[in-house]
Order: structure tokens, then sequence, then C-alpha cells
């Protein structure tokens, strides 16, 4: 009960005008670079975060939390209708969502899609409000060594999940971790890494990082790919069939729990959810056959999960203060910025920010389910705006936008250093998004790891290990990462066999 009066507190903060426009702003942000292939919610969160700089903290994220699920809504709408996911989680719904297109039932896929995206992200939004206010309550108890287990944990994760390679993954990793540690040591106060450039004495700024790598490469990498215009199916018939209801929303049913659980695992992105939630689909069908040539169940799950996904992620964020996926560290990013630490702390400390905007993510999932499926075809059409005019425009708004920060021609020259260096990393595919949260968790493992030593005695780290929940979460981690070397290993012989083979 205590939760419900908390969420309608947050419903009066929603629900003055201006934190609805901010949401409405976000959403139709989201939508519109949810179509645009190679611009997703990572893209756009870090592409508008300079534009929320001096607003008020709770109609900030409010925006940026607008985009992150609008991006989800839209890039479904381009993978059904003309075969181009317009984010990366899109892609799965492209096997049997454009199939159904050209069966003439575009608008069913749309409307399932839809149905379930609204299900899955209502649903891990009520998990966010009645299962992070106990976990941040347990959190509190976490000290110092047990918080450097948790952040070690999400550091592997990250590592393990993203990227087709270890080693690459590793790469990134140590590449974000070196690029955390510039600036001015935390205990002597040292300057590291500056290289003689006052500039760099406060350390390299998320915004300057998150701009280059995820808006400037995009930007690069999109501008390689030869867009053509594609006929725009028409969209009729938004429901399913009578027969087909059970199946799909036992689809959306499983594709939310999927989505929810997958959430709390830092680095599992909603790729991922999507990939599993349509490999169990798929193996629970009693007729496998039908899928990639239009099964409902291909479209609702996926679709479902990851939208289940945007929610939960959230919930590590809020409670633990750990970014668990690349736009939630751009998010993370923003906190920052207005003056927030996430984590444990949180929801007792700024009870008014955290439901304000828990409430307005249900409110922004209401106003996405009401204009999403009339609007499908006017959203799928921006696909078909030249690419070589909208990039520029996009490109100039970026650069813009990170000399307004501090009006520092020098952030700018940082932004395209670091877009540059982002966009040979997606050609040598590695991944972007680990070095991103690896900087992120960076500043905070060695904050956590300096605190954990000073209190073991003699400096020992066995402190990790003698603590039941840190020593606990070590034990997983380890794990983790033995499973990740195998894996690999057992990769390459695979590819070595396979060579030999050929």
């Amino acid at each position: 009960m205590e939760t419900l009066g908390y969420l309608l507190h947050g419903f009066e903060t929603a629900f003055t005008w201006w934190n609805l426009l901010y949401c409405l702003i976000g959403v139709s942000a989201g939508m519109f670079l949810g179509v645009l292939p190679g611009l997703g919610p990572v893209s756009g969160t870090a592409l508008l975060l300079p534009l929320t700089f001096n607003m008020e903290p709770v109609s900030a994220i409010i925006m940026l939390s607008g985009i992150y699920y609008g991006a989800m809504y839209g890039g479904t709408i381009t993978s059904v209708l003309i075969n181009v996911p317009g984010e990366a989680a899109s892609v799965v719904t492209c096997i049997d969502g454009n199939q159904m297109a050209k069966q003439g039932r575009a608008g069913t896929a749309l409307g399932v899609a839809a149905i379930g995206s609204f299900i899955g992200g209502i649903t891990s939004l009520f998990a966010l409000a009645f299962v992070g206010p106990p976990l941040a309550e347990f959190a509190l108890k976490f000290g110092p060594p047990e918080y450097f287990a948790l952040l070690m944990f999400g550091l592997l994760m990250v590592v393990a999940f993203m990227g087709k390679s270890l080693i690459k993954g590793l790469i990134a990793a140590v590449i974000g971790l070196i690029l955390s540690l510039v600036g001015m040591d935390p205990v002597s106060g040292a300057t590291r890494f500056i290289f003689g450039q006052a500039e760099l004495v406060g350390g390299l700024d998320f915004i300057i990082l998150a701009m280059g790598f995820f808006g400037v490469a995009e930007i690069l990498s999109t501008m390689e790919t030869q867009m053509k215009s594609n006929e725009i199916p028409k969209i009729q018939g938004l429901l399913p069939k009578k027969e087909e209801w059970k199946p799909t929303l036992k689809a959306v049913g499983r594709g939310t729990g999927l989505g929810i659980f997958l959430g709390l695992v830092p680095g599992a992105n909603t790729v991922i959810s999507s990939l599993l939630s349509y490999s169990l689909e798929k193996k629970v069908a009693k007729d496998p056959t039908r899928f990639g040539k239009g099964a409902i169940e291909g479209v609702a799950g996926p679709e479902t999960a990851n939208n289940a996904h945007s929610g939960s992620s959230l919930i590590p964020l809020f409670t633990l203060g750990v970014p668990s996926s690349p736009t939630v560290a751009v998010i993370f990013g923003a906190f920052i910025m207005h003056g927030l630490q996430p984590g444990p702390g949180l929801f007792q400390k700024n009870p008014d920010f955290v439901w304000g905007i828990i409430a307005s993510m249900f409110i922004g999932n209401v106003i996405l389910l009401i204009f999403n499926l009339p609007m499908a075809r006017f959203w799928a059409k921006l696909t078909q705006v030249p690419f070589k005019l909208l990039l520029p425009l996009i490109l100039f708004i970026t650069l813009l936008g990170t000399y307004s920060v501090n009006n520092s021609l020098w952030d700018v020259f940082m932004t395209i250093v670091f877009g540059v260096l982002g966009y040979f990393m997606k050609k040598l595919e590695i991944p972007v998004a680990a070095l991103i949260l690896t900087f992120i968790l960076g500043s905070q493992i060695e904050t956590a790891l300096l605190q954990s030593l000073r209190l073991a005695e003699n400096g020992s780290a066995s402190i990790f290990f003698e603590r039941p929940i840190s020593g606990a979460i070590m034990g997983i981690s380890l794990l983790v990462l033995i499973i990740g070397v195998i894996s690999e290993v057992k990769k390459k012989r695979s590819m070595l066999s396979s060579d030999v083979e050929i």
C-alpha cells in the first residue's frame, strides 16, 4: 500500500503540464530516431543529452526515458513494413514481421507488436515500482567491499555479453577503464593521463564520450549505407484473428517474464532479450516450421521482451547505481549531470524525483499506444528522407549541442576524436557499448576498491572473500569469467575445425 501511495504521488508530479510536454517530446523524438536505421535509443539519448543541461532534473530524465522506450516502439515499424530495423533489437522482428506484411497482414503485425510492447513495458514498470524499494533497502546494507564485488560482477557481465568475442570485449573494457582514470586521483590528488592539457584535469566528460561514440560514430557508420526508397505496404486490420489470440498472449507472457529477468542482468541488452524470446517461441511451438514465414508469435514474443527489458533495466540503476545497458548508461550520465547519485539512497533521499519518473513512464507507454498505430505510415515514410540531407543536419546539431555544454571548442574536438575512434571500433567489431559501461563503472570501482582496502586489516584483498555477500558475488563473478573463457576456447576450436574441413 505504501508503494501505491508513493506512485500516486508520482503521478501528481508527472501530470504537471510541463512534464507531460517533455514526456510527449521524448516519446516522439524516440519514435523518430527509432525508425531511422543506425540511430536507435542509445544514439537518441546521447544526442539530446546536452539539451537537458538547464532543465529541471525530473523533466530531463522524463524526456530522456521517453526517448529510450519511444525508440524501442519506433524500431518495430520499419522492421515490419520495409524490412529495415530501426534499431538493433528490432532485427529479430524483421524475420516474421516483414513476412506478415508481404502477406497483407502488416496491420496485424504492428498491432500485436504494439500490444505486446505495451504489456511488457507496463509490467516491467510495476516490477520497478514494487521490487525497487525493497531491493534499495537491502542494498543500503552494502559496504564498500559488497559494492566493489557487485561492480566487478557487472563489469564481467558486460564483457561476457557485449561483442562477438571475449577478447574484443576485454579490449573495450580496458580502454573504458583507462579513460575513466584520466584526471585527478581521488586519494592523492595527483593528475593522471592528462598529457599537459589543463582541460583534462577534471577528467573526461561523459557527455563528450557519449556524443562521440554513440552520436558521431553512428552517423559516420550510417553514411556508408546507401538507403534506397522502399514501397510501404497498406496497413489494415490491427488485431489478430480469433484463433491467434491465445498463442499471441502466451508469447506476450513469456516475453514479459524473460525481458524483465534479463533487464536485471548487467550487460544483457535488449538484443539478447529479443533473440532468446524468439528462440523460446520457436522451441515451444507445435509447428516450428512456421517461423520465418509469418508466425505471429515470432513478432509478439521478441517485441514484448525488448520493451519489458527496457523498464526492468532501470531497476539496477535506481537501486544499486549500476547501469545495465548502454542507453541506461547515458541516462546514468544525465543523473550525475544534474547532481543526483543513482543507488540505494535514491528512493529515500529523492522520492519525489524517483516516483515522478516511474509515473511518467506509465503515461509515456499509454501515449505511445494511442498514437503509434494510426501514424505508422507517417513514421515509416521518414526512412525515405535522403540520408545525404538528414545525417549532416544531425551531425551539425550534435556538435552544436556538444559546444553548448561548456561553450568549449575543446569539447567539440574531443567529440570528433571519440567519434572517429568509435567508428573504427565498429569496423573492427569491438563493442563500443562495453567501453562506455566500463567508463561509467571505472571511477566507482576505483573508489569502492580504495575504501575497501582501507577497511581491511593491513590492506588485504581477502576482505572481498571473507564477508558473506561480497564473497558470494565474487565467486559468481569468477564462475562467469571461467564460463566465458571456456566458451571462447570452444568457439575458436569450432572455427578452426570448420576451416580445416573447407
